[in-house]
């Protein structure tokens, strides 16, 4: 019948798309980053300092507009686009994350922090060539590993969306000699980039491994939580990446991309409830602190990848269609009045 049949077709579309650390909708990515407009949080004092504050307790919508206040008010600003841009990524907001992001490396092209999130997020939006270009500038850049790079492998500007397999083998092969080159320590950052590049060659097991290397170094660290969730559902290994991703919302509560991606390893296990509950806090983790926009309607920086899966697990829910209704009208507090979730 109609559910078995749109139960399969999840099945088909969980084994054909990656899990996604971001998004699933593939746009052109855009240069220049959208401000919020009428930001409510525009005139604050030290809005950079007040937004670090605001990401360390988990309120990552706050955190974000803090940090647009300070590059409108300091468009030099490394430290407010860095921030900005790996803030936008947690909070689901993958596309405003690139822009802010290489916004950041025009200012300073050597910023670590910056081109491994560029590299992740990159990942997330099947931007492949421009993800191993992001580590091999990271590589490049970093004191410790420039010297591995060859001079021959400059930064190209303009690169295709599709890797090649050589491409990434050299890449790959330059991280392994980067992790040898200190046998007795471990830098999680570097296990990053592996587990970046073995998520990038289906190679799940090994970039588990990878990432769960880095937690042995940063075992408190929401966003390594969240990468070895995601590798983990990627590899068809749902039960164990809900246990991760809720490693990740104990350390960071507002984390909307973990809560995201617990949502559709619920699916996977069929828990159309549990997974709607999810989605339905990440909405109004994303909501929060912005209020209505000046004309009533919903804010438009809510993620249209989670409505539309949140609609998939309510259909497979088999409720009544007053709640696809509010789905389709955007209507999040009917929804959430429905679910019981304050």
């Amino acid at each position: 019948g109609f559910w078995g049949r749109l139960e399969r077709e999840w099945e088909e579309m969980s084994k054909q798309q990656s899990h996604p650390w971001l998004s699933e909708y593939e746009q052109e990515v855009d240069k220049n980053y959208k401000f919020t407009e009428d930001n409510p949080l525009q005139n604050v004092e030290n809005p950079l300092e007040e937004g670090v504050k605001r990401l360390k307790e988990g309120d990552l919508p706050s955190a974000v507009l803090l940090f647009e206040a300070e590059v409108q008010a300091r468009p030099q600003s490394i430290k407010g686009w860095q921030y900005l841009g790996t803030t936008q990524a947690d909070n689901e907001q993958e596309l405003a994350a690139i822009a802010a992001l290489n916004k950041c490396l025009e200012l300073d092209p050597g910023n670590l922090s910056a081109l491994m999130a560029l590299a992740v997020s990159y990942t997330n939006e099947s931007q492949q060539s421009r993800a191993l270009n992001s580590l091999r500038d990271w590589l490049r850049a970093h004191p410790k590993y420039g010297s591995l790079v060859p001079s021959d492998t400059a930064s190209k500007p303009f690169v295709p969306s599709f890797m090649s397999s050589q491409e990434h083998a050299e890449t790959r092969d330059l991280f392994i000699k980067a992790a040898q080159l200190f046998p007795n320590e471990v830098d999680p950052d570097v296990q990053v980039g592996l587990g970046v590049l073995f998520n990038l060659s289906n190679e799940y097991d090994k970039a588990v491994d990878c990432f769960s290397a880095a937690l042995a170094v940063r075992p408190e660290d929401a966003m390594l939580w969240n990468k070895l969730g995601a590798t983990l559902a990627n590899g068809s290994r749902s039960e164990e990446a809900v246990h991760a991703y809720r490693q990740a919302l104990q350390y960071l509560p507002g984390f909307t991309r973990s809560r995201y991606n617990l949502g559709i390893s619920c699916i996977n296990l069929k828990a159309y409830r549990e997974a709607t509950e999810h989605f339905l806090t990440a909405l109004s983790l994303q909501r929060r602190a912005k209020g209505p926009s000046s004309s009533g309607s919903v804010v438009p920086q809510m993620s249209e990848s989670i409505w539309s899966t949140m609609r998939l697990a309510i259909t497979l829910m088999n409720q009544d269609s007053a709640l696809l209704k509010h789905v389709e009208d955007r209507d999040l507090d009917a929804l959430l009045h429905k679910f019981g979730i304050e």
